[in-house]
């Protein structure tokens, strides 16, 4: 009817090799994508929200990734965008509800807790410009080429804010240190 069978049996071909390809990339990056979602907004509903709109959208423009190799910066950029979309028809609710603490399953003490709540805390109040190629390293183990790509920057600034961040949220810690130390004296 609208084309031969050969062209037919082509395009569901393509369809499921698109499919495989699609679900490869859910089933590799969908625990890194919540992770840096979460770090993003703080907020668990959010983050899936965020993953699920960037998979809808990596899905969409799927054709477009050419590159295999280069699929965690390519969902990372959407990823940012998407959350950057959400900003610009959200209304704020200022509230004083204290965000969410996002725990490693494999914590083993209170300990270990309070010290990664402390330090998520203080990344949270790191500037954005410093906080996202932080996190984009940490939590995503992206290299200074890929934050580079994702930020759209020179990979130099990106050493540069990775060593600024480091510096800053050092300080942080020792003044925390400091302050515990001092009380409990």
């Amino acid at each position: 009817m609208f084309g031969n069978k050969k062209s037919n049996n082509q395009v569901l071909i393509d369809m499921a090799q698109k499919q495989k390809r699609y679900e490869a990339l859910v089933h590799v990056y969908h625990k890194e994508l919540y992770r840096f979602a979460y770090w993003l907004c703080r907020d668990p509903h959010i983050a899936d929200d965020l993953v699920q709109e960037t998979f809808l959208r990596a899905w969409r423009s799927l054709d477009s990734l050419l590159d295999q190799k280069a699929a965690k910066s390519w969902l990372l950029t959407i990823l940012r965008r998407e959350n950057a979309r959400r900003f610009e028809r959200k209304q704020f609710d200022y509230s004083d509800i204290e965000d969410e603490l996002l725990v490693d399953e494999t914590s083993h003490s209170l300990d270990d807790e309070m010290e990664q709540t402390v330090i998520q805390r203080q990344i949270a109040l790191l500037p954005d410009e410093y906080k996202e190629p932080l996190l984009l390293q940490v939590v995503m183990g992206c290299s200074g080429e890929e934050i580079a790509n994702i930020l759209d920057l020179n990979k130099n600034t990106v050493i540069t804010r990775l060593y600024r961040a480091r510096n800053q949220l050092k300080e942080a810690l020792s003044r925390d240190d400091e302050q515990l130390k001092g009380a409990s004296k």
